[in-house]
């Protein structure tokens, strides 16, 4: 199975929205971070690909899709081996972005920050670009906005669509060539969520459940 949509978007510009929207419009399944959290089997496939030995097809296996990490840290190797795929790339107000990443991903009782094995060598990959700046407000804004050129200098326009999912659905359907849905746009993984998560995953890790 081949990739039909690859998201270059970094996490939360709305990339679990995405991911539902993508699996509602038929590009689904669509793989995302909670992938990987929910099926830790993969981990090695993702560290295999850090280190220079990716296995596209065994690491999406049944995907039709992908948005989030990890797979928007590889979007230009993936958007080279799967020339046929459209890149969607997610973005937000950098300052924006970055006050939700500090209440989110990079909070300090998040599991990227405070990995457990199988993730903690992982996340040590995954992380690497931010290490020295994770906290740093212009550190992060600044490579949020080279990222956004360097996906936007890349990728030929016509693969490629520059999205805030505050736009719904329309430029997203239109982009993909597919019927807007009757059913509102899925907004999903607010702070609130985020934070109610982490709270529930710390608990069960302190009572000892998996």
């Amino acid at each position: 199975m081949a990739l039909r949509v690859i998201g270059s978007g970094l996490g939360r510009t709305g990339t679990l929205s995405l991911k539902l929207a993508l699996d509602q419009l038929g590009f689904g399944p669509c793989h995302h971070m909670r992938e990987v959290l929910d099926h830790p089997e993969s981990v090695p496939l993702w560290i295999d690909a850090f280190e220079g030995r990716p296995d596209w097809e065994a690491v999406f296996e049944g995907y039709n899709s992908t948005i989030d990490a990890p797979g928007c840290e590889f979007w230009r190797e993936l958007s080279e081996h799967y020339s046929q795929a459209k890149v969607l790339h997610s973005v937000r107000d950098p300052d924006a972005w970055f006050d939700s990443t500090q209440n989110s991903i990079f909070a300090p009782g998040s599991q990227s920050i405070n990995p457990k094995p199988p993730f903690d060598r992982f996340f040590a990959h995954s992380l690497r670009p931010y290490q020295g700046g994770m906290h740093d407000r212009a550190f992060m804004t600044d490579y949020f906005r080279r990222h956004s050129v360097e996906v936007e200098r890349t990728i030929p326009s016509h693969r490629l669509l520059v999205y805030e999912v505050s736009q719904g659905w329309g430029p997203l359907c239109a982009f993909l060539g597919v019927r807007v849905p009757e059913a509102p746009f899925p907004r999903a993984n607010t702070r609130e969520e985020f934070a109610a998560r982490t709270a529930a995953r710390n608990a069960a890790r302190a009572s000892g459940k998996p």
